[in-house]
């Protein structure tokens, strides 16, 4: 399972990475976490220093057999911003059809 969490500019980067492995499953949240650029706003005239700032969260199931160069592609996409980690599955079932494992991606 791929895990990147990245600015909302990049989204585009990100989903053409998966689209050209075949990945063309994922699920999107719009998440917020403390960031390093030092983001400021302006609430009711005064400014606010938030530290959270706020990004995508993207979760995708890789096969093996690509994940390096899925996760290289997307790294590449949103350089120099997000993080990346891949997470191993162990199963994977569709409830509505009870499909496990490959079957069920």
């Amino acid at each position: 399972m791929l895990h990147a969490l990245v600015p909302p500019h990049a989204l585009g980067g990100v989903r053409r990475a998966l689209e050209r492995h075949a990945v063309l499953g994922m699920t999107i949240a719009e998440v917020r976490g403390p960031g390093t650029d030092g983001h400021r706003s302006v609430h009711r005239g005064a400014v606010v220093a938030d530290d959270l700032v706020a990004c995508l969260r993207v979760e995708s199931i890789v096969h093996d057999d690509v994940v390096e160069r899925v996760v290289d592609e997307v790294a590449a996409a949103v350089h120099p911003h997000g993080r990346l980690w891949v997470v191993p599955l162990d199963l994977v079932t569709r409830v509505r059809t009870g499909e496990r494992g490959a079957d069920a991606v």
